[in-house]
């Protein structure tokens, strides 16, 4: 994580102004005593009166010294507080003014694209209930921010976690890799009748107040100082400075401590079902307590945040996990039609219809035969220990097909393990039985890869998103950019195809790019998009 200029907490920034007030006392007192020098004479002056010495060339000299000396002190102490920390109500005032009152909501998505994708369907569902307009953030890169484990109590902070996602989404910005989530993912059917939605790049320019555009940036050495002043601000919507009345409203609780419910007839704040056991708090000396809480009472109408601009959680990953949920627990709201209605609509959002496209002509021009996908994930994590396990139900379901399909069978083929090294593996075998078997799969410098990337690079969704014209700043930014290099849609491509795989599908357990495999091919998306 990039190192963040720390800036003087309030307790240093107290003890600073005390300090420059002892020093005031010191040197009235000081004035005081030469002022009043004639009084304090060891002598007796009998009936003959001494003149008070104002004029003197030391009184004078004692008096230069002093103010230089007091004005060297408070400027230090000021100028040691960084600008960004000054300008904390510039920031939302400019901001406020800009945007026209309206609300947003932001959160730090984490790991993998399947988890990012999740994280952003919980951030839809969280916008939705309180009533704001959500960020829509970049795809980062794989791993480049991690969270933790929530069952094992040991995650990254949301403060922090807020701090590496702004840094790695300026860093994407930076060096022309931005790809917006809304690139990949369609959400036409969500924006703006469900929820409302703003590009993160032009969030970002219009929090920062940095008088430019960084939506479009090529020329990058000269924007370095933009740069540091974009880091800066990012730290202070991350809320290392703390909260900023009616402007800012970060979000210090996460899986360790919540989860998030909504209108679901509980008490507010009771005990959740899984707690830490008494040996992980013996052995991990930690002292959490998970408590339910609505999130509309606990940051909606009414709360503390509700008139902050901005709310910026962390990371918002959820999952199931020993009869409750990890952090976010809403998933069938009768008592709230509209967002019960939000939450059907948001369970699977498809591919961007090029991607789907791409994924349809690989099956039929290219495959032109019924065929089985098979995903295996053989490098990454937990998976590079279990290839005998994943190899297993690949092998059980070609045995069983071998007995009632014409041969060669067809298979796509989407894997991590790079070709050259099938050799001595199942994969290895399988590419070598050309009489029973005919593999399949895509590259990144496939034509059809390369083409449909320029067709979303072209396509822009990201600054074309939702329609917003009640936000001033947003009319003089470009809405276009050129990619500096095409996204990689490698991956979704591979999705695509698979959702068209008449024959079946064999998937990594505990994949969650077999999980969204899985749920395109519940929802027909080959046959309907």
């Amino acid at each position: 994580m990039a190192q963040i200029l720390k800036p003087p907490s309030i307790f240093n920034l107290r003890n600073a102004a005390y300090n420059l007030f002892s020093l005031k006392l010191e040197v009235a007192k000081a004035m005081n005593s030469i002022l009043n020098f004639h009084k304090h004479t060891t002598k007796s002056w009998n009936k003959k009166k001494t003149s008070l010495p104002y004029g003197s060339p030391l009184f004078l000299l004692l008096i230069s010294v002093f103010s230089i000396f007091f004005f060297f002190v408070l400027f230090s102490s000021h100028s040691k507080i960084p600008n960004y920390v000054l300008h904390n109500t510039q920031y939302c005032t400019r901001f406020q003014t800009l945007t026209g009152g309206e609300k947003f909501l932001w959160y730090a998505p984490h790991s993998g694209f399947s988890n990012q994708l999740s994280e952003f369907k919980n951030g839809i569902l969280m916008a939705g209930i309180l009533n704001r307009t959500i960020v829509v953030p970049p795809i980062l890169d794989h791993h480049a921010v991690a969270l933790g484990s929530c069952p094992k109590f040991r995650v990254t902070g949301p403060k922090e976690i807020r701090v590496s996602v702004w840094d790695h989404a300026i860093e994407l910005v930076k060096t022309g890799r931005y790809v917006s989530m809304v690139d990949i993912v369609d959400i036409s059917s969500l924006v703006p009748s469900s929820v409302r939605a703003i590009d993160f790049r032009i969030f970002a320019s219009l929090w920062c107040s940095v008088n430019k555009d960084i939506t479009c940036i090529n020329d990058l050495n000269a924007q370095s100082s933009l740069f540091e002043s974009l880091r800066q601000c990012g730290s202070v919507l991350s809320g290392v400075n703390g909260n900023i009345d009616k402007c800012l409203y970060a979000v210090d609780e996460d899986c360790r401590t919540t989860v998030w419910t909504y209108k679901n007839g509980e008490e507010d704040g009771v005990f959740d079902a899984f707690q830490p056991d008494e040996k992980l708090k013996k052995r991990k000396n930690i002292s959490y307590v998970r408590r339910r809480r609505d999130v509309h009472k606990t940051l909606g109408l009414g709360s503390e945040s509700e008139s902050a601009t901005i709310l910026a959680f962390g990371s918002l990953f959820t999952a199931p996990y020993k009869g409750s949920e990890l952090y976010i627990d809403i998933h069938d709201v009768q008592r709230d039609q509209r967002i019960q209605s939000l939450i059907e609509k948001s369970k699977f959002l498809p591919f961007v219809p090029e991607i789907l496209s791409a994924g349809k002509i690989f099956a039929s021009e290219t495959i032109k035969a019924p065929f089985l996908c098979a995903q295996l994930r053989l490098l990454d994590g937990q998976f590079k220990n279990h290839w005998e396990s994943t190899f297993m139900g690949l092998k059980q379901k070609l045995e069983s097909l071998k007995q009632t399909d014409p041969q060669p069978i067809h298979i796509f083929l989407m894997t991590d393990l790079p070709q050259r090294n099938w050799t001595g593996s199942y994969l290895g075998d399988l590419a070598s039985d050309l009489d029973h078997f005919k593999l399949h799969f895509l590259r990144e410098e496939d034509d059809l890869v390369i083409q449909t990337a320029k067709k979303i690079a072209v396509a822009g969704r990201g600054l074309r998103l939702g329609d917003i014209p009640w936000i001033n700043g947003v009319r003089k930014m470009k809405m276009h950019c050129s990619y500096q290099s095409l996204p990689n849609i490698l991956l979704y491509i591979e999705e695509s195809v698979c959702s068209c795989a008449s024959l079946g599908f064999v998937g990594t357990a505990g994949s969650t790019i077999a999980e969204s495999i899985e749920l395109m091919r519940k929802s027909d998306v080959c046959r309907t998009s």
